[in-house]
């Protein structure tokens, strides 16, 4: 019997290896001043230089927009992209939320501290154009304008769950919100910021919600979540792919950020 099992234990093993080894498939590699990168659902690329300065790369590898006002705030925190037409660069040192255009022309400025929100900790575009905020001196989910109005907010956390999440993500997605906590997992909201779900999967790096799919980093392997069935896939990550700074997901392809460049693989 032991032996039995071995050998489905090696079996089992190499099937793993083998799958992770067919994986991934490189197609392109963008390089450059690149310290950090996000991906929309069209493959466009956003790549922060040393500089601050912000370049949308197309699919084919062309350079379609830039953005060079960065000397009032600095380095963004976060970028969302979800939305190739409404691009959110969050400056959390400075409360504000810079709303640009396809070609990255600004939209908006919103100064959050103007509207009572001190400590925004995750921002994230939602559905209808408006934008999700935590405000984390309140332990709120709110969803606020592109002038800073709160249309919408949550009851307070800290009385929903006695000990309140510190998320550093949110996205929206096929009518759901996603809010990630690394320390406790992902709370699910619907549009009326009621609960519907909790995932335990904590700490994940490089969180995302790319289709059908939650992506997750740990360790060395890519962990990929099907929200519909609650499956989990594991993808070893080997050479080339990692190590990597970071990582980014499409439901079909891979982004691997490492000194100077962005490799891009086809995820199978």
């Amino acid at each position: 019997m032991k032996r039995i099992l071995y050998i489905l234990f090696i079996i089992f093993s190499f099937s793993v290896n083998a799958q992770s080894d067919s994986a991934f498939r490189l197609l392109r590699t963008v390089n450059g001043d690149i310290v950090d990168f996000a991906v929309d659902n069209l493959d466009n690329i956003y790549l922060f230089s040393s500089t601050n300065q912000l370049k949308k790369i197309n699919a084919q590898g062309d350079s379609v927009a830039v953005y060079n006002d960065v000397k009032k705030y600095g380095r963004a925190s976060y970028i969302d992209v979800s939305n190739p037409m409404r691009v959110l660069l969050y400056y959390k040192d400075f409360s504000t939320i810079v709303t640009l255009d396809r070609l990255l022309n600004i939209r908006s400025v919103i100064d959050l501290r103007k509207n009572n929100i001190l400590q925004a900790n995750a921002i994230g575009l939602s559905y209808d154009n408006n934008i999700w905020i935590y405000d984390q001196i309140n332990s709120k989910l709110k969803k606020i304008d592109e002038y800073g109005k709160v249309l919408l907010e949550t009851p307070d956390f800290r009385l929903l769950f006695g000990d309140a999440p510190s998320p550093e993500s949110i996205y929206d997605r096929d009518g759901f919100v996603y809010v990630y906590d690394t320390t406790k997992g992902v709370y699910v909201f619907d549009y009326y910021g009621a609960l519907k779900n909790k995932i335990l999967i904590p700490g994940w790096k490089d969180f995302r919600v790319a289709g059908k799919y939650i992506y997750g980093i740990t360790n060395d392997t890519l962990q990929r979540y099907q929200i519909s069935t609650f499956r989990i896939d594991n993808l070893k990550l080997l050479s080339p792919v990692w190590p990597a700074l970071s990582l980014g997901f499409t439901p079909t392809r891979l982004y691997a950020l490492k000194k100077d460049s962005v490799e891009i693989y086809l995820l199978r």
